[in-house]
This record gives structure tokens, sequence and C-alpha cells, in this order.
């Protein structure tokens, strides 16, 4: 066989090869134009041979691939080889298609060689694994924040148990000073003594602001079981801004426009939960430190159907109308990490749907976002009027003991109850040696949680030994947050008081017991 039958037949086999090749193969002029492509071209592309040939390719290159292609030529022409190079090549729908290329070129000629490799499918799964990475990663950090928010509810808890044990002592005494300076100051003009007044009303202001934080904390960290009572939404609104005021104060004018609504039927922790978060989320709509600037409004009524409507508003940037179907999804979120964790909302709609109600949201850009709760009104029995008291009958003294570990709460106790004859221990076991040794009481007050013996362990004791005693026991507590208290309170039908505790109220508690 001659060379030159040989040449024919080696043309006519690169011909049969370019053709068939399922890659895009070209060759391209060092002048930018593409000189000759194959079939898998107008395949891929959808553009004919023709229109890919008209003009310089690099009209074909996705516009943010041009500067790192015509790099790439230059390397090319300069070294007659190039590495590997991926960019996107325009589609004739507009689409575009990921090629990975293989060139040389041939200065003589003035001409480069290619093959370029469709990895389109490639690069979308792996767009598809990175998403699917970063949703993880994303859901991972939102879990760590759910978890350490879960912990810091429990932290809050034990807080507001240990906060309400001097708080009480604090509340009790500052009632009895300011009962004595206005004793002492009747009729008198004393300016210091009027200032004294002054400074124990300003301190028991300040000791009732906290005990509404820490009753707040209380009801909004407990974690027992759900337990819907008919309610009033005013209160439970009022504990919600409390916990959200910090969020509120700095970006808005918080406005309330309370109309009637019935009561209705809830867990006051959930409903409260609700709230809070609707308030916190209205509050983070907002830019912070333009209070002046914005608002948000709380409206409450009731609709035709006779249920409590209770609408959130805010004068945000509003809600994009594309995500506005999706911000009661789970983790849905358009916060930053450690902002939101892209539950609040889906929780408020569990919340919300399993009290039969329901939660929806009107907004747009530029006009803020209004949140609208609608809870069906609780089926409530009327009360019976309370009766009266005769007028002018003198109060008798009772017999009490005072069961509390902490002696400062026990001598606020015998302060607030000194028309009474009271007896302050600081172990549950002093208690029971005094009733096996033949002490009466009218009343026992004590506390839940005690170390060595605790309130439940006294009154199991006094239930086996003394159950008379048993029937007498009221428990002044600051918290139940074991499940065994919880349990415990469940099962028990004695009155409880928490602290920090009414003197007034702690006052009638006592004589119900002597009037019996």
């Amino acid at each position: 066989m001659s060379s030159q039958d040989f040449d024919a037949r080696g043309e006519a086999g690169f011909a049969d090869f370019f053709a068939m090749s399922l890659d895009c193969l070209c060759v391209a002029g060092f002048d930018g134009y593409l000189k000759r492509v194959n079939p898998s071209w107008t395949r891929t592309l959808g553009w004919t041979p023709e229109e890919l040939m008209s003009r310089p390719s690099v009209e074909f290159v996705h516009p943010e691939d041009r500067e790192a292609t015509l790099r790439g030529r230059a390397r090319l022409t300069a070294r007659t080889s190039m590495g590997p190079l991926v960019n996107r090549y325009l589609c004739k729908d507009g689409s575009f298609r990921w090629f990975e290329w293989r060139s040389i070129a041939h200065p003589e000629r003035g001409l480069v060689y290619a093959a370029a490799r469709d990895i389109t499918d490639q690069k979308l799964a792996e767009e598809r694994l990175r998403e699917a990475n970063e949703r993880e990663e994303k859901l991972e950090r939102q879990l760590v924040f759910v978890d350490r928010m879960a912990s810091v509810g429990t932290l809050a808890s034990g807080i507001a148990h240990e906060i309400n044990n001097p708080l009480a002592s604090v509340t009790a005494n500052l009632e009895l000073l300011i009962d004595e300076l206005e004793a002492l100051g009747a009729g008198s003009s004393s300016a210091r003594l009027a200032e004294s007044r002054a400074m124990a009303l300003d301190a028991q202001a300040g000791a009732e602001r906290i005990r509404k934080i820490v009753l707040s904390l209380k009801t909004f960290s407990r974690a027992e079981t759900e337990r819907r009572v008919a309610l009033e939404v005013r209160p439970v609104l009022e504990l919600a801004i409390d916990l959200a005021a910090n969020e509120i104060r700095h970006r808005a004018e918080l406005v309330k426009d309370y109309g009637p609504t019935p009561l209705v039927l809830a867990d006051e922790a959930r409903l409260a939960q609700v709230f809070i978060n609707l308030l916190v989320n209205a509050a983070q709509a907002l830019p912070e430190g333009r209070s002046d600037a914005h608002e948000i409004r709380i409206v409450t009524s009731t609709d035709a159907s006779g249920r409590a409507v209770i609408e959130i508003r805010d004068t945000g940037p509003g809600i994009p109308a594309a995500i506005i179907d999706r911000i009661f999804d789970p983790f849905f979120t358009t916060k930053p990490v450690g902002v939101g964790t892209g539950l609040g909302l889906s929780v408020c709609h569990n919340l919300v749907a399993a009290m039969g109600g329901e939660i929806t949201v009107s907004s747009g850009e530029g006009r803020g976002a209004s949140f609208r709760v609608v809870l069906p009104a609780a089926a409530v029995e009327e009360a019976a009027p309370a009766s009266a008291s005769s007028p002018g009958k003198p109060k008798a003294r009772a017999s009490v003991l005072v069961v509390d570990d902490d002696r400062a709460v026990g001598i606020a106790l015998c302060r607030v109850l000194r028309d009474h004859d009271v007896r302050a221990v600081t172990a549950a076991k002093e208690g029971l040696e005094l009733l096996a040794a033949g002490k009466s009481f009218d009343v026992i007050l004590s506390d839940l949680m005690m170390p060595e013996m605790s309130g439940m362990e006294f009154y199991d004791e006094l239930t086996r030994r003394f159950p008379a005693a048993a029937d007498r026991v009221v428990f002044i507590s600051g918290g139940a947050f074991t499940p065994s208290a919880k349990a415990f309170l469940d099962r028990v039908p004695n009155a409880r008081i928490a602290k920090p505790f009414d003197a007034r109220a702690l006052r009638d508690i006592v004589e119900l017991f002597v009037a019996r």
C-alpha cells in the first residue's frame, strides 16, 4: 500500500471519527471563529454549523466565563496546548450548557483543534449535592440553636425559681414597710417621712416589675403537658409584650388597640409563645434605632362568628409575594443564622391550629405585614357570685405553721401574718416534730422544693401520720420544675400560692381556714 493510499484512508477515517464523536469537536482559527464543527454541536446546542461559524465563538460563551476563556486562548496560542477549561455555552433556546475543553494549537496553520465534553449533568449533580450539604449544615445549625434555646428555657425556669425566694421576702417586707410608713405618717407633715414612703413605693414598683418578669419566665418556660383552660386574651398578650419588650423598644412604638374578645380555650404558655413569636418577628422586620419612625400595633376584636381575633401589624418592608406562601413552612427563614431558626412561624401555625384556630398573613412589599390569629370562643358556664363576708365581724386569730428552708421567707411570712399566731421552721422534719409533740395548727404554709425532706414528702408523711393536718396544708412555691413536683400538684387538691406572694391574698387564705 502506497503512502498516498494510506493518507487517503486516514483522512477518511478521521472524517468518520469527527462526525461520529459524542463530544463536540471543532477546528477554530486564531481569529476566534470556528472553522469546522461536528454534528454533536447541533445536537447539544441547537445551532446549525453555519450559525456557529458566522460570528466569533466567544459570543456564545456565558458573559461570566468570557474573561477566563480569552485568557485560556491566549495561553493556548503561546504554548500550543491548554489545560482543562470549563465554561458555559449558549444554546439556541437561551439556556446554557457546561463544557469541559481539551485543546491543542497548530501555530503554523493558525488553527486550534479542540474537544468539548458536555458536563452539564455533572454540574447539576454537583450543585444539587452542594445545596443538599448546605441545607444539612443549615439544619444542623438550626437544631443546635433550637437545642440551645431549650437549654435556655430550662435555665430560665431554674433562675426564676431561685429568684422567687428572695423576691418573696423583698415584696412582703416592702408591703409591710409601706403600711408602717403610712401609719407613722398619718397626720404628719414630715418631709423625710414622705420621702421615705416615696422611696419604698418606688422599690415596691421595681419589685413588682421583677415579679411580673419572673412570672412570665415561669409561664413561658413551662414544659409540662398542655393544660387548656378558659382564659382572657389580654393578660396573655401583656405577658408576651413584657418578654418581647427589649426587642420592640429600640425598633418601634407599640400601640395597643384592645377591643373586647371572648374567653378562649387555650394553654397559657403556648398562646404566649404564639404572641411572643409574632411580636419578635414584627420587631426584627424593622431597623434598629428608628423606633419613632415605625409602629407595631396590636388589635383585638370579636368577629361575626363570636371568635377572638388578634392582629399584630408592623410598618416594616413587608413580605415579598414570591415567599409569602412559604413563611409558615418549617425551617424557612430569611434571617441570618443565630437570629432565627425558621421554626417560629411554623410553631405558631401548629399551636394555633391545635387550639382550633387559624393564623393568616397579609402583606405587600413596602407596606408592612399583618398576622391575624383567630381563636374560637370557650364555652364557659357563668360563675356563681361570691358570697359577701359579714360586715363588721371581728377576724379570729389563727395558729399558723410556716415550713420554708429560706429563713428570710419565713420571717417575711411571720410579719405578713402578725395578726395571727405564727411559728416558722426551716426544715420539714421540725414541723413533723412539733405535730408529734401535740401542737395543733389551723393552717400549714409549706414550701414545695426543700432539701432533705421536700414539701411533697412532708405532705405524704402528714397524710400517713396526721391526716387532718394534711388537709390544712397550703403550698407556697417558687415553681414546680421537676416531673415529680408537677405530678404531685396534679394529684393533690390543696390550695397553693405562688412566690412572690401577695400579702393580702395570703391573709385571705389564712382567714378562710379559720372560718371553717
